[in-house]
């Protein structure tokens, strides 16, 4: 096992103005551009296609099942295509990814239903290597947790305002099929603005370097290694976002179908107000890791946020059984429960545990094998699901799906933190004080 270096350049974290510049531009880039790809994705679940089935099978779910399906398939592409992505290459596979993903959607609107749900499938599979790419720009560096917070408030944010650019294109009077394809304009140009900044985001310093490690691209010997050394401590990481991200999924494609479950039909508005407040509270306790340098106590603390999101969950659900809160709280509890354990792992668990073993590879290795372990999980549910009884019970599923995950998530957070607890690595830096240790 490889050992962390014990010192760092300087006692303090200090930042230049033209790092700060660079941070922010960075910052920006990155949500702006996964933000955009979400116009890619999302919209179409603001349709109700409720004039169609397809082998028993209502055509929301289909459609929903066949893009996470795709979005699933690239996952595990993704493993091997982002892990070994070479950092000049990024950007244009972004743009060209995006432009599939786009011709997808206008197939979508040209064939007949239920034969366009292909179409989805062809939409998610670029899709999913998108998140990979833009994380390439910005992990093994000092303020990584803050600028991959604002990264993970795009897609919390963006889930609910492109459901109500959906919403908002067919109270135009764009029919449901074409609506995707129509929003997915929307978004193109922005998102090539955004691709553009981060081509010219400087690679991490040597400051940045020293205090988390340098990040390579994995050949597939290399990935196989890292997980055989750490398998006993990942494998509960990856359970846990395995169920965090069905739950997670579950709340987001389903949305309209959830809020009438509650008795309060959603306006597009709502989409968007409720998901600021969960974007709000991530990126504040997410985002602010970056204040602990130690890499060891800094990955400690992202399970005990993790821990905190379930606490948080079970509060909301024992609240709203009760009648003691309303819908809408409920609906940002129920968010901010798990999007802090599901943005923890992007932020700040796989950062550290890089930089805390000095491991040579990248984020993008150790997303991939996570999320498409989750996207797998999630296409069996939904298909599971609907030939069940109740399956148009979507706030019952997901009553149901919170407390297996509060339960299953708990255990797992229990065994990582014991074996990473006890790793040996020398990973501490020095803390200055007023820093936190």
């Amino acid at each position: 096992m490889k050992s962390a270096a014990t010192d760092h350049p300087t006692p303090h974290l200090q930042l230049g103005r033209q790092e700060l510049f660079w941070a922010l531009w960075a910052v920006t880039a990155a949500f702006g551009s996964y933000f955009c790809m979400y116009g890619f994705r999302k919209p179409f679940t603001a349709g109700a296609y409720a004039d169609t089935a397809f082998w028993g099978l209502g055509l929301k779910v289909v459609l929903v099942t066949s893009q996470v399906g795709g979005y699933a398939l690239s996952k595990f592409i993704g493993i091997k295509v982002v892990a070994e992505m070479a950092p000049h290459r990024r950007a244009l596979t972004m743009l060209w990814l995006i432009v599939f993903a786009e011709g997808a959607l206008i197939l979508f609107g040209v064939l007949p239903r239920p034969w366009n749900a292909v179409c989805l499938f062809l939409n998610g599979m670029p899709l999913g290597m998108v998140f990979g790419l833009v994380m390439g720009f910005l992990e093994g560096r000092r303020l990584t947790e803050f600028l991959t917070a604002g990264l993970c408030a795009s897609f919390i944010l963006a889930d609910g305002v492109t459901k109500s650019v959906g919403t908002w294109l067919l109270n135009l009077g764009i029919t449901e099929d074409w609506m995707p394809a129509v929003a997915g304009l929307l978004f193109l140009v922005p998102f090539c603005v955004c691709v553009a900044m981060l081509a010219q985001i400087p690679p991490p310093s040597a400051e940045d370097i020293a205090a988390r490690s340098e990040r390579f691209p994995m050949t597939r010997a290399e990935r196989w290694s890292f997980l055989r050394r750490y398998a006993v401590g990942l494998f509960p990481l990856v359970l846990m976002y395995l169920v965090v991200t069905i739950v997670r999924s579950i709340r987001a494609d389903f949305a309209p179908e959830i809020w009438r479950g509650l008795g309060s039909p959603a306006v597009p508005a709502t989409f968007t107000h409720s998901e600021m407040f969960v974007a709000l509270g991530v990126m504040v306790v997410n985002g602010g890791m970056f204040l602990i340098r130690d890499n060891r106590r800094a990955f400690l603390a992202a399970l005990a946020t993790c821990g905190f999101g379930f606490v948080l969950l079970a509060i909301a659900l024992l609240a709203q059984g009760s009648e003691v809160v309303d819908d809408f709280t409920f609906m940002v509890l129920i968010g901010l429960g798990l999007y802090l354990p599901y943005v923890s792992m992007h932020t700040t668990l796989f950062e550290r545990l890089l930089g805390m073993t000095r491991e040579r590879g990248n984020i993008g290795f150790l997303m991939y094998v996570a999320d498409s372990t989750g996207y797998l999980g999630y296409v069996a549910v939904m298909i599971a699901r609907n030939y069940g009884a109740a399956a148009g019970d979507m706030l019952g599923l997901l009553t149901a799906a919170c407390w297996l995950t509060i339960g299953l998530s708990t255990c797992s957070l229990l065994m990582s933190w014991w074996y990473f607890g006890t790793l040996k690595t020398t990973s501490s830096v020095p803390i200055a004080i007023g820093e936190v240790a």
